[in-house]
């Protein structure tokens, strides 16, 4: 297994752990879902003897095993100690949105007591409370809150799909600081000192896909020095990442309401990433939102 990628996907009941798995599986992942955690170091065994047939293998661990998550914990430890290359992914999603799914499924959640005495609502708080160690551990904390099944997809085929290629895969998510912040960047940047097209009514009403916009963002002497900074940054970070077998970055790009100037800086960045020979996505979480 050490030339091998052993990924563990746990999370939230609710969030999309399922789905996360089943997609994997359609990008060539060998894939068990709620192993049981006693039954961890026999799986590691049997990747070993399969003469490398298995180069890609994703274990589902959940609040079903509750039992056996101490145990877990201490095998999944013991894994990265030894070198492993072994990651962690936690998929989880805000209170509403989960209580929305359940309500939507019309599924009790797991822990809610047989006799339904506590609301779904207590079952996510309890489950938050006994998964927080394992989450401490992620490599990676995926919040499926605003995303439907065919973004979903695109996110874990973009990063994971072609991971075996070492290409790095960079996402960068441009959003308003009015409407929280993305709970899954690796970097971050916010760009509120820069020109607001938002003051100029010729522009108030566009986004930074318009070239106009883009052009009114970037044309003060202030975002070019704040390119050139961040263009070096990027250039010293992504080849050191890329070696150390990093397969997607998420960058986020913050203004006030997301929709002019993280665009356009987003989209200026995505360029230049391009550029470097890496693959760029941009995603304008908040661009729908009125001006």
């Amino acid at each position: 297994m050490k030339n091998a990628q052993l990924l563990i996907v746990s999370g939230l009941s609710g969030a999309g752990k399922s789905h996360v798995i089943k997609y994997l599986e359609d990008f060539g992942f060998y894939c068990i879902d709620n192993l049981p955690a006693p039954l961890l170091q026999k799986f590691i065994a049997l990747c070993d003897q399969s003469g490398g047939k298995i180069k890609k293998a994703v274990l589902g661990i959940d609040i079903r095993e509750q039992e056996f998550l101490g145990e877990f914990l201490s095998s999944y430890d013991a894994l990265r100690r030894e070198g492993y290359p072994a990651t962690l992914l936690f998929v989880e999603a805000r209170d509403e949105i989960l209580l929305r799914r359940f309500s939507e499924t019309r599924r009790p959640h797991p822990l809610s007591p047989p006799d339904q005495s506590g609301s779904v609502l207590d079952g996510i708080r309890r489950e938050r409370a006994q998964m927080a160690a394992l989450r401490l551990r992620a490599d990676r904390i995926l919040d499926t809150s605003d995303y439907h099944v065919h973004q979903l997809k695109e996110i874990i085929g973009r990063d994971y799909g072609h991971a075996a290629s070492g290409r790095l895969n960079v996402t960068l998510i441009a959003f308003g600081y009015k409407f929280g912040l993305p709970l899954e960047l690796d970097l971050l940047f916010d760009v509120r000192f820069l020109n607001n097209p938002h003051f100029d009514p010729a522009l108030k009403h566009l986004t930074g896909e318009d070239d106009r916009v883009m052009e009114s963002v970037l044309s003060s002497s202030s975002a070019g020095a704040f390119l050139s900074k961040v263009y070096a940054l990027i250039d010293f970070l992504l080849p050191l990442y890329e070696k150390e077998g990093k397969s997607y970055l998420t960058i986020g790009i913050g203004c006030t309401g997301g929709r002019h100037r993280s665009v356009t800086i987003a989209r200026t960045l995505a360029e230049h990433i391009q550029a470097a020979g890496h693959g760029a996505h941009c995603q304008y979480r908040d661009i729908a939102h009125a001006g």
